[in-house]
């Protein structure tokens, strides 16, 4: 599976795209859209600093309140180091600023794993107002350990996240987290982390508000879900999403077999291998105490070669 259309809503509120230098029209009001800025991956009309440059100039940027970075030039080559730049740069613009997406391309611009990322962690450092960041793509991803006490909501969209990140995320001090998002991925895009790599973030210590936990779109999901069968965080969870990533049976039983999830508003294990005994075993245990699930498969399969061996794939991966 590829990724389709950019967001139409980011941190609430609706997404606008800022026009290119040749599509003059009346602009919205600053706060009351997510504002997304992009150029073209490959030969751009303008750089993605100069339409940066352009919309500061247009735009009452002490208005602001979320930004998507969309595609900038040769992002499959190029990482966005000036990228965050500019946005630093621009800071004391942006008083009002409490979102960032970084990376914000569908895979007709550029597919998930090949988008250049980098060091993160000066956009936390430069907005210590920042409520919500989200990034797209793994390649070349870094997010050493920090503290951000304003930070509520954390997305991490990749085909393969590197396991220096998924340390990262779990030696961080964040006391307002309340959303944290993983999309683990793969070996072959970089996905090198293993289920025990999770543990400081499935003990909670360091995420005392955390309500929404998502580990997803995994190679190990099997062993993503026994470990989340007796983490402590879980207890505090309102919704638990395991959804993506090559789930079955195995999964499903540790899951069933570990602390109770009743407690749970909702449970997302969408996309998945699970057969339908334990789907119903899912269903009789917790659709009683209320919780909303989605066990649907969609597009999951699996090939099998001549010898029997099973090939089973994540939702999301090149």
């Amino acid at each position: 599976m590829t990724l389709g259309d950019n967001p139409h809503v980011f941190h609430g509120l609706p997404v606008y795209t800022f026009p290119g230098p040749d599509r003059q029209r009346d602009l919205p009001e600053p706060d009351a859209f997510a504002w997304r800025i992009a150029t073209d991956v490959y030969e751009p009309d303008e750089q993605w600093e100069a339409a940066f440059a352009r919309f500061l100039d247009a735009v009452d940027t002490t208005r602001v309140r979320a930004l998507i970075v969309g595609a900038w030039q040769e992002a499959y080559d190029t990482d966005p180091s000036t990228v965050l730049e500019a946005l630093l740069a621009a800071r004391d613009r942006l008083p009002a600023l409490r979102a960032i997406f970084l990376g914000d391309m569908e895979s007709e611009e550029c597919e998930i794993s090949w988008i250049n990322q980098t060091d993160v962690t000066p956009l936390l450092a430069g907005f210590p107002d920042l409520a919500e960041f989200g990034v797209r793509g793994g390649s070349g991803l870094k997010f050493p350990a920090l503290r951000h006490t304003g930070l509520r909501r954390l997305t991490m969209e990749t085909g393969g996240l590197p396991v220096e990140v998924v340390r990262g995320v779990g030696a961080s001090d964040l006391p307002a987290l309340e959303h944290l998002d993983l999309w683990l991925g793969t070996p072959d895009y970089g996905g090198d982390s293993e289920a025990a790599d999770l543990e400081p973030i499935l003990s909670g210590s360091r995420l005392p508000s955390l309500r929404h936990l998502a580990l997803r779109n995994s190679e190990m999901q099997d062993a993503v879900a026994a470990a989340v069968a007796s983490a402590p965080v879980v207890a505090r969870l309102e919704t638990l999403d395991l959804s993506m990533g090559v789930l079955t049976d195995d999964g499903a039983a540790a899951l069933l077999g570990g602390q109770p999830l009743t407690h749970l508003k909702g449970l997302d294990l969408h996309y998945h291998y699970i057969t339908d005994p334990l789907l119903d075993r899912i269903r009789q245990i917790l659709e009683p105490a209320g919780v909303a699930l989605n066990l649907d498969r969609d597009d999951a399969d699996e090939d099998r070669d001549d010898d029997g061996t099973v090939w089973r794939y994540v939702s999301v991966g090149e």
